[in-house]
This record gives structure tokens, sequence and C-alpha cells, in this order.
């Protein structure tokens, strides 16, 4: 497989860098990292600026309101802008990442009118309401339940882990619409809903993480009415349309921060040349191996890339979860690499270096538990038998 790339795409890249080059020093200071509100106006005010200079939803299809970029000129945009220390997506990462494209896939079009152009504009933040306290990893196990009452669904039950909820005005929505039975088991009966944030009985409780942030909350919902003109795909069929949200956040959510893993590397090296761990001959070995790790993730980043353009589809393939489980433990060990490196400084919570890894101890439960991507691998890649 060729993955150089052509000459169009070099054009692509080299006028990504001049528009860059002109934007990223008129940018706003950056909020303070407890601030939300303040944090999703800048990164919605970033997203307005890539929507008018047409950098906007390059990973989405035209009739989506996306670009039409193929999948490798949104590969370049998210090295390049990685490199160049732009904004990341931020609070609005599940409307960009996981509910625009899957609405863009899955939805009618009435509903990508309704929903995607605000995501691309940064005018609207979703959030994901997917897990529960007894649903995590067996996501099929949810209880959250919607029973219809003419044209509305009627929900209650709770969710947790939801990114962003206290900013989001819409909220990708996981719902038992089936009571589980002999005759339909659990992965049947769920559908996939868009919820409104502000709908009567809703309440968003922020949870406080070990690095002391609050990007993540309880949501619980109290005979919440959600009109079934919200569902995304059929009724009882949120199960399939919830594997296409999590393939795009298996296999191409996290691309950006291998690039930044990258970088990250290539600064842990300067600091322990300044420092004099450089002359520790296993810490050595370890950065690069490490080196080799991410370039790895890189070019199976690239050939997940190029098989999604050649089969059309734009979906990421079962490869995404080749990529988050090695991802995820890479992330790990990277910093606590960073972690030998700084010695006593790895206490000081002060220290970037020091939040990311204790950030990077969730990776590895995040978007599906590196057991499940196991399990994926082992059964739709190797062809194994399903465990018993």
């Amino acid at each position: 497989m060729d993955l150089t790339y052509t000459e169009e795409e070099e054009s692509f890249r080299a006028g990504l860098r001049q528009w860059l080059a002109r934007t990223l020093p008129g940018l706003p200071p950056r909020p303070d990292p407890t601030d939300w509100p303040g944090r999703r106006a800048y990164d919605t005010g970033w997203q307005r600026r890539l929507y008018d200079a047409g950098y906007a939803g390059l990973h989405w299809p035209l009739d989506a309101g996306g670009r039409g970029a193929t999948p490798t000129q949104h590969l370049i945009f998210l090295e390049e802008t990685e490199k160049a220390g732009a904004p990341y997506v931020g609070a609005n990462f599940v409307g960009l990442l996981h509910a625009g494209p899957t609405i863009a896939s899955e939805g009618t079009p009435e509903q990508r009118a309704r929903w995607l152009p605000p995501v691309l504009r940064g005018d609207e933040v979703w959030c994901q309401g997917f897990s529960e306290p007894e649903a995590g990893s067996d996501l099929a196990s949810l209880r959250t339940r919607a029973w219809r009452d003419g044209d509305d669904y009627v929900v209650s039950g709770s969710k947790i882990w939801t990114s962003h909820a206290e900013v989001a005005d819409w909220c990708e929505l996981l719902v038992r619409t089936t009571p589980v039975s002999e005759d339909v088991p659990k992965h049947r009966g769920i559908s996939w809903l868009a919820m409104p944030m502000d709908a009567p009985g809703v309440t968003v409780r922020p949870l406080r993480t070990l690095a002391g942030s609050t990007e993540f909350a309880e949501v619980f919902l109290d005979e919440v009415r959600v009109p079934v003109a919200n569902r995304v795909g059929a009724e009882n069929d949120g199960w399939r349309v919830t594997m296409v949200t999590l393939s795009y956040e298996r296999g191409t959510a996290f691309v950006g921060e291998v690039v930044a893993c990258r970088r990250v590397l290539a600064d842990l090296a300067r600091e322990a040349r300044k420092n004099g761990r450089w002359d520790d001959a296993v810490l050595r070995r370890r950065l690069g191996r490490l080196s080799a790790e991410f370039g790895a993730l890189w070019r199976l980043t690239q050939w997940n890339v190029s098989e999604s353009q050649r089969a059309g589809t734009g979906v990421p393939g079962v490869g995404g979860s080749v990529f988050k489980l090695r991802y995820s433990h890479a992330r790990q060990e990277l910093y606590e690499a960073a972690g030998d490196v700084l010695g006593p400084g790895a206490l000081d919570l002060g220290h970037e270096w020091t939040l990311d890894r204790l950030s990077s101890l969730s990776y590895t439960i995040a978007a599906g538990t590196s057991q499940i991507q196991q399990n994926i691998v082992a059964e739709r890649i190797l062809g194994l038998p399903k465990g018993r």
C-alpha cells in the first residue's frame, strides 16, 4: 500500500500551514481549565474560524454539510493543526467526532439539516449519554427506559461519565425502548435519540476527576420527553447505530493525540538532556522504544484511513480497535516515562505532564476498555470464537 502523499494533498497541506500561520497569533488567550463556559466559548469560537475558512467537517461528506475532503486530507489537517499548537475540538468533540458523523451516516435529510450545520459552525455543543452506573463495558445492559407516548418518548434513568454535559445543548442518548426478554436479547430493543439538554426533567451533576477537573458529569432523567422525530435510525436498531458512533470514536477521535504524543516525546528527550536523566541508558532505551511505538501507530492510522478511503465508506473499520487498544497503553507508558524524566517533579500537580499522567490512567477504560477491544480484535479480525 502506498502511504505517500499526492501532489494535491501536499498542496492542501501548504495552504493549511499558511492559514494557521496567519490565524493562530490572533486567537484570544486560552481560558482557565476550570472555566467551562469560557472553554466552550473559546472552543466554539475556534470552530467558527475553521468553518469560515472552509476547514470544518473535512471528514464529513458534502451532502452532510462537510467539505468533501478525502480521509487523507483530514489526516493532514489533524497532523498540521497539532504540530502548529492549534486548539483542539475541546468541548464539542462529541458533536464533531461522534454524534455529527453518526447523524451524517444514519440520519434522515431533515435530521442532517437540523443538527449538522450548527455543529460545524460551533453554534451547538453535544455530549454523549451512553454509559450508566451498571452499564459501562457491557453497554448493552443499559437500563434507561423510553416508552412511547404519542409523538414523544418519555425517558427515565441515569447516565454517567457524560463529557461536557454541563455546557452541552444536545445529548446523543441510548435508551431501551423494548425490555429484555427471551425474544428480545439485550443488544436489541435499544434506540439512539437526540435529547435537548434543556428539556424539563434533565439534571446534571459534575464529577470531579483525580486531576481535579470536572469534564465528566452524572445526568439524571426524570420523565424527559424527547420527540420521536429525534430518533436516529429505526426503533430498537440503536445498537447498530451505536456501532457506527463507536467506530468513529475508536477510529479517528484519537488521531491528533498521536501527533501530540510524538511532540511530548521529543520534549521529554530535551528535558532529560537538560536535567541529566539522559545519562540513564534504561530511560534512553525506553524513550527510543516509545518513539518507534508512536511512529508505528501513525502508520497504522494512515493504513486505517487508506482502507476507509479505498472502501468508499468513510467509516473506520475494526482496525480502529487495534489502534485504540495499543494507543491507550502507549499513552500510559509515555507519561510513566515522563514521571521518570521529571523525578521528584512528577509530584507537582502544576506541571502539565503530571496532569496528563493522571488523565492517561483513564485511556484503557474510556471509549471501550482494553478488554473489550481485545474481544473485538479476537472475534472480528482473527475469527476466534466468542467467549462463553
